[in-house]
This record gives C-alpha cells, sequence and structure tokens, in this order.
C-alpha cells in the first residue's frame, strides 16, 4: 500500500506521471541492476578477465530469468543491500559453468550505483523533453503577447509597465539556461562506476585489465568513463539533484505568478478550464488554480531532496557508513516530482487564459502612478534627480490621498507647466509610452532559439 503521495493511488497523478513513476519503480531498478551485471560480464569476456563465450552466455540467461521478489525483499532486508540477494538469484538461474563468473571483481555499489546512473540518464531524457516542450510553449506565448501592456510588479505593488510577452520571456530565459544545464550534466555526471571493494580495482590483479574493464563497462551501458573510482565523491549525484531543484525553483516562481495573477482581484490569467477542476466542496463559484498550487510544493520537495544529495556528499574514507542511503530517497522523488511538476505546467502554460482587458484595466487603476518614474527622469535634466524625484513624490501623495490622476496633479503644478509643455507632460503620464526596452529583449530571448 501506497504511503507516499507520489505513488498513492488517490495523489499520484498530481505529483508524477506514470512514465516517470514506472522508470523508478522497483521493478525498473532491478531490471537495471541486472543489465549491469549482464554488461560488467560482456565488458570482462571482452578483455578477457573472464571466458570469450561467458558474455553472451550470461546477458542470454539474464533474458529469460525469473526472480523472486518477495524473497529479494526478505534477503536484502537481512543483508541491507539488494545486490548480494539478487546475484544470489542470477546464479541459480544461470545454467552451467558460466554461472561463477557473475558478478566477477564487482562490489555491490559498482552495481548499485551504474542501475541508478542509467535510471537518471533516462530520468533527465524526459526531463529534457518536457522543457523542450515548455521552451515552444513560452516562445508563443512570448511572442503572442508581445506588445500586450501590463503593470510590472515589485513587492506586490505596481512598479512599472512591462508586457506580459516580457513575463513569458523571463521565464523562457531561465528555461533555455536550464537545458544548457542539462546538456553539460550529461556530458560530467552519467559516469559509469567499477572499482571493487575500495575503489582500487585490485580485484582483477592487474592494474591496467582493471582499467579496460571498467572503460569497456562504460562502452557497454553509454556512459563515460571516469578518470578515478567516484564511490565517495558523491558531486555528481548532487548536481544532477540540485538541477532538478533549479527547475523546480523556475517552475515554482512561474506557479506563484499565476496563482496571484489569477485572483479575483487581478483577473488578468487563469489555468486552462476542465469542468470541476479546482472546484469547492462548499464555494460553487471557485475555481481554483490547482495545477499552479501543485507546482508550489513540488518546487519546495525538490528542493528538499537536492539538500539530502548535498548531505550524502559527506562521506568517509573509501566507502560510506550511511549517507549513500539518503539518495536511494532523493534520487527517485526528486526525478518523479520534477517530471511532474513539468507536465503540470506545461499543462497550466499549454492552454493558460490571458486576459488582456483585465491587465490594461490593472495597468491603469492607479491613474499614471505607475509611470512615477518616467515623470523623474522627464524632470530630472532640468530639476536635477534629487529635485525631480521629491517634486514627482509629492505629485503621487497628493494624487493617492486626492484620489486624482498623476497628471491631474502634475498640471496644477505652475512650475511644471513653465518647465514642460503640456504634451510632453501627457505623454510621460501615459504607461503605454514607458514600456522600456521589454518587446526588445523578448525578441532577443526568442531570437536565440534560432
Amino acid at each position: 500500500m501506497a504511503v507516499s503521495a507520489l505513488d498513492s493511488r488517490v495523489f499520484r497523478n498530481l505529483f508524477g506521471t506514470q512514465e516517470v513513476r514506472d522508470l523508478f519503480a522497483d521493478d525498473a531498478y532491478v531490471g537495471f541492476l541486472v543489465e549491469v551485471e549482464a554488461a560488467l560480464a560482456r565488458a570482462e569476456a571482452t578483455v578477457g578477465v573472464i571466458p570469450a563465450d561467458a558474455g553472451k552466455a550470461i546477458t542470454d540467461a539474464f533474458k529469460d530469468i525469473s526472480l523472486d521478489f518477495d524473497r529479494l525483499a526478505q534477503e536484502t532486508d537481512i543483508v541491507g543491500y539488494l545486490v548480494l540477494p539478487l546475484v544470489k538469484q542470477l546464479v541459480e538461474g544461470t545454467p552451467g559453468e558460466m554461472s561463477k563468473y557473475i558478478h566477477w571483481g564487482a562490489t555491490t555499489q559498482d552495481i548499485m550505483d551504474d542501475a541508478s546512473v542509467l535510471q537518471m540518464k533516462r530520468g533527465l531524457q524526459l526531463v529534457r523533453r518536457e522543457l523542450q516542450t515548455l521552451v515552444e510553449t513560452l516562445k508563443g506565448l512570448a511572442e503572442k503577447y508581445r506588445d500586450t501592456p501590463m503593470a510590472g510588479r515589485t513587492h506586490l505593488q505596481h512598479a512599472l509597465p512591462c508586457t506580459f510577452g516580457y513575463k513569458c520571456a523571463v521565464y523562457l530565459s531561465s528555461i533555455l539556461r536550464h537545458q544548457e544545464r542539462l546538456g553539460e550534466i550529461e556530458r560530467r555526471c552519467l559516469l559509469a562506476q567499477f572499482g571493487g571493494a575500495a575503489g582500487t580495482l585490485a580485484s582483477l590483479q592487474d592494474p591496467e585489465t582493471g582499467l579496460k574493464v571498467r572503460a569497456q563497462l562504460a562502452k557497454e551501458l553509454g556512459l563515460r568513463d571516469p578518470l578515478i573510482t567516484w564511490h565517495v565523491s558523491r558531486d555528481t549525484i548532487a548536481e544532477i539533484l540540485n538541477f532538478l531543484a533549479l527547475i523546480g525553483g523556475t517552475l515554482g516562481k512561474v506557479a506563484l505568478d499565476l496563482i496571484v495573477m489569477s485572483s479575483n482581484e487581478f483577473d488578468e490569467v487563469s489555468e486552462p478550464f476542465v469542468p470541476h477542476r479546482g472546484a469547492s466542496s462548499t464555494m460553487p463559484q471557485k475555481r481554483n488554480p490547482i495545477s499552479s498550487e501543485v507546482i508550489l510544493a513540488a518546487s519546495k520537495l525538490l528542493r528538499s531532496n537536492a539538500s539530502l544529495g548535498l548531505d550524502a556528499m559527506v562521506t568517509d574514507f573509501e566507502r560510506a557508513s550511511g549517507p549513500w542511503h539518503l539518495e536511494w530517497v532523493a534520487i527517485p522523488e526528486a526525478f518523479i516530482t520534477a517530471v511532474g511538476a513539468l507536465h503540470q505546467t506545461n499543462f497550466a502554460l499549454g492552454g493558460l487564459v490571458v486576459k488582456v482587458d483585465s491587465m490594461s484595466r490593472n495597468l491603469h487603476s492607479t491613474r499614471g502612478l505607475i509611470v512615477g518614474e518616467a515623470v523623474m527622469m522627464g524632470l530630472a535634466p532640468v530639476l536635477g534627480r534629487q529635485k525631480a524625484h521629491d517634486v514627482v513624490y509629492e505629485a503621487c501623495k497628493t494624487a493617492i490621498e486626492g484620489n486624482r490622476s498623476l497628471l491631474e496633479v502634475l498640471q496644477d503644478n505652475s512650475d511644471l507647466r513653465d518647465t514642460l509643455p503640456a504634451q510632453q507632460l501627457t505623454n510621460l503620464c501615459d504607461p503605454l509610452q514607458y514600456l522600456g526596452a521589454s518587446q526588445r529583449m523578448v525578441d532577443l530571448v526568442v531570437g536565440a532559439l534560432g
């Protein structure tokens, strides 16, 4: 019976997808372990450590092997690790003399690390696919709403005008950097592991033979051959977990924006309408931003799992006495949560309802106060920056207290009437005239896609 929302029959599709859960399920993990054992036999047969035909014989035997998972669980409880009980069953299921060459010269962590890296490699492929979908969605939004003006906010207050396309391009720029990071991680972190008991490859006696086996194993698994055993150097795992947390941070920022913008007071966006999605048991009018709420929670979970990865880096001597176990929890949860959050984000943004009229209404709701900076900068060449700031500050204060527009208050100032032509003052108070380089930056981000 499930005890986590990630594999709960009730909640699991909110926090993950079946595809990524299947990748990190017990059956899949054990399958990767078996794949590694077969690859090791082929590598050692190729190098000449075991008989030339042993690699193929062992690989062929593993294809039809039937594992007893109940027995595997019982023996793992006793041993504390999965590999020894698994190897016993593999040996029993491999007929003939070749069975004695299974797991030759390896240690438990070699096999488990390689299986975990293979899982993460496949998991990163899912992340790459979801990121690309998100890139296309954000690109479309940035282009479509490039010139759609809205209030830019700082500290949840009106700050300066921007465009909704600009906001989407900001999100997009972060996703593009994540794609770049992913490419670097695939080149740097997907390392094969084969070192034996203390990482020295002493079990294969001849130093060069051990290194050749490791190189061939990496080739068999489609992983990189490291310069040295990394049993106790877990930075690559921590980097992957922190990479997923970075993605979660970006998605969390997007989700928080959507949550606030979809509030009744803002009413600038809403998630795609699906009957009864986000409904309340007591308030029939509610249409809560459920995907965004789940994404926000997922971003927090990803950061917590990233910290576990960092803790797992602090290992003792040539084989850790415990921190490694943290990864057994953090890696599956992080990948399931990250892919799930990306899936939810693609749903939310893919059908996002953008309310242009509400954006315009909110932009003009402060009656010109949002362009106080524009007026200040327009007056600064004549009055000096600080004097201009003081004048505009007082004008804004008067406008707020008197429920008047900024332009009306400024027009009452005789000194300003003598300083600036009326049309120039009007233009300075128009939010649509103060979008800065927001539209041009949209072009630059979209243009970076080629």
